[in-house]
C-alpha cells in the first residue's frame, strides 16, 4: 500500500499557520541528510517541456496512454503539489538548475541567457568523479556547446534566437545533423536549420524522443562504471501538438476540463481575458479543444516510450539500486481549462507540475504537502550527499522523500512581463493603451499549505482562491470583501518574501 504524506490545517488556524510557515523559512534547513547510499549516486532527470500534473499524477492519469511513466509514478515520492517559480519555459528552467529565482538570474523572460557566473547543480558538486551531461532542449542561451558543468552536451534546438548566443546565426543543433543524415532538406534559413513543426511530421524512429533516447542510453553505457548526473530534456509536448501518436487516444474518450466554456468575468485580470478571447476566436468549438487534447496525449504517449527505453538501459545495466530517478516539467499547460491552452498564468494547470523522485531506500508515497522547484538544487545536492550551496535561495526538501514530517511552508510564484503575449492585441474588450499596460504587467503569487493561493499585480487585477473550496479556481475572492484578513496576511507575507530575496516588483 502507498502511504500518503498529508498537511491537514483547518481554515480556523490560516493565520496562525502561515505564519509558522513564513518563521520556518528563516531557519537553515539547508544541513545536509546523511547519504543512503555505500559509493557515489546517480543522478538521472526528464525534464518534458510543458507537461500538465494531473494526466502524470492525477486522476486523469489512468487514461493517458504512459505505462513507463505509471511505472515511475508507482516506484517514486509523488509531490502532488509542486509548483514552478515562473510559470513560462526560460525562468522556471533557470531556477530548476541553479536554485536562484528568475530575477536573481536574470533569465526573466524566453530571450533570457543564464549568465556563466550563475552556477548550476553540476557547478556545485565540487566533485570531479562525476560524468555530466545535458540531452535536450536547453532554452537558455547557447544551445550548441556544453557548459555550467556540464561536461557532454546533445542539442535538439536551433531555432530560438537565444539559441545562437555568442554564435554566428546557421549554428546547427545536434538533431538538426542527425536529420541531414538521414536525407532529409530544412526548411529554414535558407537550408540551414529546421523548422518546430518539422519534426512533428516525421515517424517515432526519427523523432527528438528517439534521438534523445538513443544518445542517453549511449551516455549510460560509456559511464556505466562511474557516478554521473544525466538531464533528458525532451521538447515534447509543447506545441505545435502534433506527432506519430496523435490517434493513440481515441477521440471520444478525451475529456476536457469543466470550465472550457465558462467565460471570465470583469472580476478578472484583462490579461487572463484577453487570452480567453484569443482562444475563442482561434477554436470556437469545443470540438476543437478535444482533437487539440488528443494530440497533446500523444505527445506524451510519444515521450513515455522513449522515457520507457532509458530506464529500460538502466535497468540492464544494474543501475536502479544506486541511481536516483526525477521526473519533472518546466511548467504545465491549461489544455481547455478556462478555454485556455498554454501557460503564462498562475492557474494551477499552468503553474503545476508533476514531481516524482525515485530513490533507492525511499518507500513510494504521495505527498500532498507543497513544494517549489527553487527547492529542486538543494534537494538534489543533499540526495547525493553534498552540502548546501551557498548561491540556493531554496532549502533540501530530502526529509520528505526519506519519509519524515516537515512542517509545511509556502510557496511563491513570479510572472515578469513577456512580448509572448502580443497576439492577443487584436480585442474588443480594452483600448490599445489598457492592452499595452497589462501585457507589461508583473505579479507575485503565493499559495499556503490550507489552499489559499493570491496574486497580486501592479498592472491588473488581483486574484484569491480557496483552493479546496474552488479547485478549478472558478470564483475570484479578491473583491468580494469576506476574506480582508487574508488579503492582508499573505500580502504581507509576499512583501516580506520579496525582501528576503531582494525582489524590488512593487505589486
Amino acid at each position: 500500500m502507498v502511504a500518503i504524506c498529508v498537511v491537514e490545517v483547518s481554515r480556523r488556524s490560516f493565520l496562525r499557520t502561515i505564519t509558522l510557515g513564513s518563521a520556518a523559512l528563516t531557519v537553515d534547513a539547508r544541513s545536509s541528510t546523511q547519504s543512503r547510499f555505500s559509493g557515489k549516486p546517480n543522478l538521472l532527470v526528464f525534464l518534458p517541456d510543458e507537461v500538465r500534473a494531473d494526466l502524470i499524477i492525477g486522476a486523469a492519469a489512468n487514461s493517458v496512454h504512459a505505462p513507463n511513466l505509471q511505472r515511475l509514478a508507482s516506484q517514486s515520492v509523488v509531490f502532488e503539489r509542486a509548483y514552478v517559480t515562473h510559470p513560462i519555459c526560460s525562468p522556471s528552467r533557470s531556477s530548476l538548475l541553479s536554485g536562484t529565482w528568475p530575477h536573481q538570474t536574470g533569465c526573466t523572460s524566453n530571450k533570457g541567457v543564464l549568465p556563466l557566473k550563475v552556477h548550476c547543480l553540476p557547478e556545485m558538486l565540487t566533485d570531479s568523479a562525476y560524468r555530466t551531461g545535458y540531452f535536450g532542449k536547453w532554452h537558455l542561451g547557447d544551445e550548441f556547446l556544453a557548459q555550467h558543468g556540464f561536461q557532454e552536451w546533445v542539442s535538439i534546438e536551433d531555432t530560438f534566437k537565444s539559441a545562437h548566443h555568442g554564435h554566428k546565426k546557421g549554428g546547427q543543433s545536434d538533431y538538426t545533423k542527425f536529420l541531414l543524415s538521414e536525407g532529409y532538406t530544412p526548411d529554414l534559413h535558407s537550408g540551414k536549420s529546421f523548422s518546430l513543426s518539422f519534426p512533428s511530421t516525421l515517424p517515432f524512429e526519427l523523432s527528438k524522443p528517439k534521438f534523445l533516447e538513443a544518445k542517453a542510453c549511449e551516455f549510460l553505457e560509456r559511464h556505466r562504471g562511474e557516478p554521473f548526473i544525466l538531464f533528458v530534456a525532451f521538447f515534447e509536448p509543447h506545441p505545435p501538438y502534433n506527432g506519430p501518436f496523435n490517434r493513440e487516444h481515441p477521440l471520444d474518450a478525451i475529456s476536457l476540463d469543466a470550465t472550457v466554456d465558462k467565460n471570465f468575468g470583469d472580476e478578472m485580470p484583462l490579461r487572463c481575458r484577453l487570452r480567453q478571447e484569443f482562444y475563442r476566436r482561434q477554436y470556437p468549438i469545443i470540438a476543437d479543444y478535444r482533437q487539440i487534447k488528443q494530440r497533446y496525449l500523444g505527445l506524451i504517449t510519444e515521450i513515455d516510450r522513449s522515457i520507457g527505453g532509458i530506464l529500460a538501459k538502466v535497468d540492464d545495466l544494474g543501475l536502479p539500486d544506486r541511481t536516483i530517478t526525477v521526473l519533472t516539467s518546466d511548467h504545465g499547460d491549461m489544455m481547455s481549462a478556462h478555454g485556455l491552452l498554454g501557460k503564462q498564468l498562475m492557474f494551477e494547470q499552468s503553474a503545476t507540475v508533476p514531481y516524482l523522485v525515485r530513490m533507492p531506500g525511499a518507500s513510494p508515497r504521495r505527498c500532498s504537502q507543497p513544494v517549489s522547484h527553487i527547492d529542486f538544487v538543494p534537494t538534489m545536492l543533499d540526495l547525493l550527499g553534498k552540502p548546501a550551496h551557498a548561491q540556493c535561495a531554496g532549502q533540501s526538501r530530502a526529509a520528505l522523500i526519506h519519509g519524515e514530517t516537515r512542517s509545511p511552508d509556502l510557496v511563491f510564484l513570479q510572472w515578469s512581463p513577456t512580448k509572448i503575449d502580443l497576439a492577443v492585441k487584436q480585442s474588443i474588450l480594452a483600448s490599445k493603451q489598457q492592452i499595452e499596460n497589462c501585457l507589461a504587467e508583473s505579479s507575485r503569487a503565493i499559495v499556503t499549505p490550507d489552499g489559499w493561493k493570491l496574486c497580486l499585480r501592479d498592472r491588473d487585477k488581483n486574484e484569491l482562491y480557496n483552493l479546496r473550496d474552488d479547485p478549478d479556481e472558478e470564483t475570484n475572492l479578491y473583491y468580494l470583501n469576506s476574506h480582508r484578513d487574508v488579503i492582508a496576511e499573505l500580502t504581507k507575507q509576499i512583501r516580506q518574501w520579496q525582501e528576503r530575496v531582494r525582489d524590488g516588483v512593487r505589486v
